[in-house]
C-alpha cells in the first residue's frame, strides 16, 4: 500500500537529485581570501585590449580551425560570440558592462573569419531565416538584368567592420593577418 504511494516524478525521470544543489547564499560564506576570477578587478578595462585579447585567442593555431569548422556547420555567431565572451567574463578578463560593448565587434570578428574562409552561408542568429523582421518584402522576385555585357555584382550580407566598431589596430590585423592566418589554418586541417 506505501509502495502505491511513491509516485515516480519529473526529477526521477532523468535522475536528478532536487535536493542535491547549493543552498541559497552559499556562494556569500566562501571565504573572501580566494576569491572567484569574477570578483577581482578585470584584467582589461579597455574595449581595443580585449578585442586584441579576443582576436590573438580565437585565431591561435587550434583554435581557429575549430572556429571555422563550427562556422561551417552552421553554428550561430550570436552564440559563439556569447560563449567566447562569457567565458572571458569568467576568467577575470573583463567585466559584464564591457562584456556587453564587445558583442558587436567579436559578431564582425567573427563574419570576417567566415568571409576569408569562404563561408557565405553562415548563420548570425537562430532562427533568421524564418524572423519575419530579417525579411525584405518581395525578395523572392528574380531581378531582370537589362545589360547582360555588365558582370553582375554581388552585394556583401553584411556591412564590413570599420574602425569605429573593432579599432583601428585590430582592422588591420583583420584585414592583413588574417587572410593569411584562416589560409594555412584550412590548410594544416
Amino acid at each position: 500500500m506505501a509502495e502505491d504511494r511513491l509516485k515516480e516524478n519529473q526529477f526521477d525521470k532523468v535522475g536528478v537529485n532536487p535536493f542535491n544543489a547549493p543552498i541559497p547564499g552559499e556562494s556569500l560564506t566562501t571565504t573572501p581570501d580566494v576569491p572567484h576570477s569574477w570578483e577581482r578587478p578585470p584584467k582589461y578595462t579597455e574595449e581595443d585590449d580585449c578585442m586584441e585579447a579576443v582576436y590573438m585567442e580565437l585565431t591561435a593555431s587550434g583554435n581557429l580551425i575549430r572556429v571555422i569548422d563550427m562556422i561551417n556547420e552552421g553554428t550561430p555567431l550570436d552564440e559563439m560570440a556569447q560563449v567566447i565572451l562569457y567565458k572571458g567574463y569568467t576568467e577575470g578578463l573583463w567585466n559584464p558592462d564591457l562584456m556587453l560593448m564587445l558583442i558587436e565587434p567579436t559578431i564582425y570578428l567573427l563574419i570576417a573569419i567566415a568571409d576569408y574562409a569562404d563561408i557565405n552561408d553562415y548563420v548570425l542568429y537562430e532562427g533568421e531565416d524564418v524572423d519575419p523582421e530579417a525579411q525584405i518584402p518581395d525578395d523572392d522576385v528574380e531581378p531582370i538584368i537589362m545589360d547582360d555585357d555588365e558582370p553582375k555584382e554581388e552585394t556583401p550580407r553584411v556591412q564590413e567592420p570599420t574602425e569605429e566598431v573593432v579599432g583601428q589596430s585590430l582592422l588591420s590585423k583583420i584585414k592583413t593577418e588574417l587572410p593569411g592566418k584562416v589560409t594555412e589554418a584550412k590548410e594544416n586541417k
